[in-house]
């Protein structure tokens, strides 16, 4: 975890993650067989990080659709504090869509069903509940990335006026 806070899961390989740890670098194969391997076990504790920081989040902001907000500011900060992991989590196979883990309450796609389903006084499995699902998470991943790619400056005054409860 700490490589990917200096730079993206690309750029080191097996034998420099045992290198830091202080390990062999034959040892480290006896944890993970390959680079594949470290990658998943990464994302998906990084995932994990999310939905906790989104969970509590959103017992911080009281419910509703201030909670559904607050889960959204959440996402895109989690991306800025964390590039590396962010796009290992997303925009890698590390995590092939099948890590969401819909018996954890702090998985975050489980967590934003949920949320959206509680936003729209609706079920999880209402198909108004999967267009704001899918609403939701493009705005937050679409923000996140303009701003991890440059193209909009980080302000958390924006990220606080772009995603409010009035827009969910």
């Amino acid at each position: 975890m700490r490589l990917l806070t200096e730079r993206d899961a690309e750029s080191f390989s097996l034998r420099e993650v045992a290198r830091n740890t202080g390990v062999s670098a034959t040892s480290v194969y006896r944890h993970f067989p390959d680079k594949d391997a470290l990658m998943t076990a990464l994302a998906r504790e990084g995932l994990a990080q999310l939905g906790a920081a989104q969970l509590e989040a959103a017992e911080k902001a009281g419910g509703g659709l201030a909670s559904f907000a607050a889960t959204g500011r959440t996402y895109v900060r989690f991306a800025l504090a964390n590039p590396a992991l962010f796009r290992l989590i997303f925009a890698s196979p590390a995590l092939d869509g099948e890590h969401y883990d819909a018996c954890n309450e702090a998985d975050p796609m489980t967590f934003l069903r949920r949320n959206a389903a509680a936003a729209g006084n609706a079920s999880t499995d209402d198909p108004a509940t999967a267009i704001r699902v899918t609403r939701a998470w493009s705005l937050v991943h679409g923000l996140a990335m303009l701003i991890l790619d440059g193209q909009i400056r980080a302000d958390d005054a924006l990220i606080d006026q772009v995603i409010s409860a009035d827009i969910v």
